[in-house]
């Protein structure tokens, strides 16, 4: 589903509710917490902020791990 798409389902939505005073309270309450936790989010990043730690990386030295266990091991050592 495309941002546009889900937009235009998030309003429809909306207009569902929009007469319901309790639902309307709910919503409000529940799109309160989701910007919380967003804004605690420290792996979010923006589409420019991915991209350029995309070209940081090519530019830095390349690893290789011989199994899942040798990368799991240098992960965890970070």
């Amino acid at each position: 589903m495309t941002a546009s798409q889900i937009n235009a389902e998030l309003y429809r939505q909306l207009s569902i509710i929009a007469e319901d005073e309790t639902l309307m309270k709910k919503l409000v309450k529940y799109a309160k917490k989701l910007v919380a936790k967003k804004e605690q989010d420290s792996t979010l990043m923006t589409e420019d902020e991915f991209f350029r730690r995309v070209d940081e990386a090519k530019k830095g030295p390349a690893k290789s791990f011989d199994s899942i266990e040798d990368l799991d091991q240098y992960i965890r050592s970070l």
